[in-house]
């Protein structure tokens, strides 16, 4: 698969993670607190700025639902509402994109209707993302694919069959790059639905850079999912939980946000590739293994046993494999307790 450019940022499996903060609603309709969530972002080392775009009436319909759930964090909301609470007013989204960008970050979104993705290519978003509850909705994916940029596309809530075919509408609708993201559709996620093993199987089975959308509490996951295969982390974010928000309960804070690039880089660093000999870096610390030292003054014409030999550190002596070797025979030559023994002792 071929390492996919975005502005100065290169995502591939040779690459560092690609880290997105997703503001979602949690910038409580006040642009203010939106752009402070920008600047928050930026200085935790997040690499782009999501929102997602959509009204309530583009996305539902009032009197269509209510929500009863006694799980959802929403529980009792009629979606219409919900959603009307939810939604980035479209005539912030260049603001916003014009302080990401000033930060020297990605902004970018997620369209939940053909109107929002004519409206952000008028803002020239340089990659699209594809929720997973969208990713069934083929009009949408076509119109996307037809703008030739970069989509990722979550695969939550979908069946085998539904991503097969998402990835084909995308394709044959011309999207060339393309990025799948392990996603479970809970808020929060736990880890023991996340499923992470998941990666490589879509990795194998699309040809396609790999990441997850991390719905569950902390930093932990994303950084396993790093280790796995992942090379985009996208993650709700917030500048507080305690300020509420229709994210927040499941949303990182800023300090989390910073570890979470730390540590998903330090995961990715640490893979490496396949080292099994002695690496330059250990070249020194070769000597404090251990090897074998006279534990008793020993003369020539003496028997080696295991009271006048002992192993241990440091390295001067002769390898511990010869160790049994050399019980029961005779010195060559006269050793002094806690000389290392050397090779001429029995040659």
């Amino acid at each position: 698969m071929n390492d996919i450019k975005i502005g100065n940022i290169t995502i591939g499996n040779n690459h560092k993670p690609f880290i997105i903060a997703e503001m979602s609603g949690n910038h409580n309709q006040s642009l203010d607190r939106a752009l402070a969530i920008v600047d928050a972002a930026a200085n935790a080392g997040a690499h782009a700025l999501k929102l997602q775009t959509y009204t309530a009436d583009t996305i539902t319909m009032k009197g269509a639902f209510v929500i009863n759930d006694p799980n959802s964090l929403w529980n009792g909301k009629e979606l219409h509402d919900l959603y009307k609470d939810a939604y980035t007013p479209w005539e912030w989204h260049k603001a916003i994109f014009d302080r990401a960008k000033e930060k020297g970050m990605i902004a970018f979104s997620s369209p939940f209707d053909e109107t929002a993705v004519d409206f952000l290519e008028t803002l020239n978003v340089p990659i699209y993302k594809i929720a997973s509850f969208e990713n069934t909705h083929h009009p949408l994916l076509i119109k996307v694919a037809k703008t030739g940029k970069p989509v990722i596309m979550s695969t939550g809530v979908s069946s085998a069959e539904d991503i097969e075919e998402s990835v084909k509408v995308l394709r044959g609708a011309g999207c060339k790059d393309l990025i799948l993201l392990k996603c479970t559709s809970t808020y929060p996620a736990t880890p023991e639905n996340t499923n992470l093993n998941t990666l490589q199987h879509l990795e194998n089975t699309y040809n396609c850079i790999v990441g997850l959308s991390d719905h569950t509490m902390g930093i932990g996951v994303s950084v396993a999912a790093v280790a796995l295969g992942a090379r985009v982390i996208e993650k709700h974010f917030t500048l507080r939980r305690a300020d509420g928000g229709v994210d927040s309960a499941f949303s990182l804070e800023p300090e989390e946000i910073k570890a979470l690039v730390i540590e998903t880089e330090r995961a990715f660093l640490a893979l490496g590739k396949v080292q099994l000999g002695i690496q330059e870096i250990e070249a020194k610390s070769v000597f404090f293994k251990r090897s074998i030292y006279v534990a008793e003054d020993i003369n020539e014409g003496d028997l080696f046993t295991e009271k006048n030999l002992k192993v241990i550190r440091p390295g001067n002596g002769l390898h511990p494999r010869y160790y049994f070797e050399l019980l029961g025979k005779i010195a060559k030559k006269g050793f002094k307790k806690g000389s290392p023994l050397t090779n001429d002792a029995i040659n």
